[in-house]
């Protein structure tokens, strides 16, 4: 099997870091905390690009730029560990998709997700494997604008539907972290 880069896309306030927007860099750092065997997960830091995990199988990583630049750290990422964009998985928010659910999908435009969109113009293809988490109130339907509620703080019942789903997306990587 070849190496994934398993790539959480988000902001990198601090001050955004509990927010919908950044449910993929919260899904990475959930996937690397329950992993590790009881230890605290070190990540390290490639510049000013990106920090990671590299395990035998797998690396986690999550960018240190902001949504909009996200192509610029997956594409140095490649190019640091290789493997090309048949060896990438970007999890990222999706606000088509309820709360406590996501998708595994192969391909397809950006959907006005800014991040997704950086990364086809980086990469030059929409061909890449992606984990689509699902940040919409199914209450509210389609009701809001994404931008109206992405940059808000997660609630606490939404939290707790984040991490069944990290839970459920984590089983499908290997626990050597």
């Amino acid at each position: 099997m070849d190496h994934t880069l398993i790539i959480g896309l988000g902001n990198p306030d601090p001050t955004l870091e509990n927010t919908y927007h950044n449910v993929g860099t919260l899904a990475v750092q959930w996937i690397a905390e329950h992993s590790a065997n009881g230890d605290t997960p070190k990540f390290r830091t490639h510049k000013d690009s990106f920090k990671y995990i590299k395990t035998a199988t797998y690396t986690l990583i999550r960018p240190l730029v902001f949504m909009n630049e996200s192509g610029r750290a997956v594409k140095d990422a490649i190019h640091i560990f290789g493997g090309g964009i048949k060896n990438i998985v970007i999890i990222h928010d999706d606000s088509d998709i309820p709360v406590g659910e996501f998708k595994r999908v192969m391909g397809g435009g950006s959907a006005g997700h800014n991040g997704i969109r950086s990364i086809i113009d980086h990469l030059g293809t929409e061909e890449f494997a992606r984990i689509r988490i699902g940040i919409r109130e199914k209450e509210e339907a389609h009701r809001k604008k994404a931008g109206d509620f992405v940059l808000s703080p997660i609630t606490p019942a939404d939290k707790k539907a984040f991490e069944e789903v990290f839970e459920k997306i984590s089983t499908s990587f290997p626990s050597n972290v």
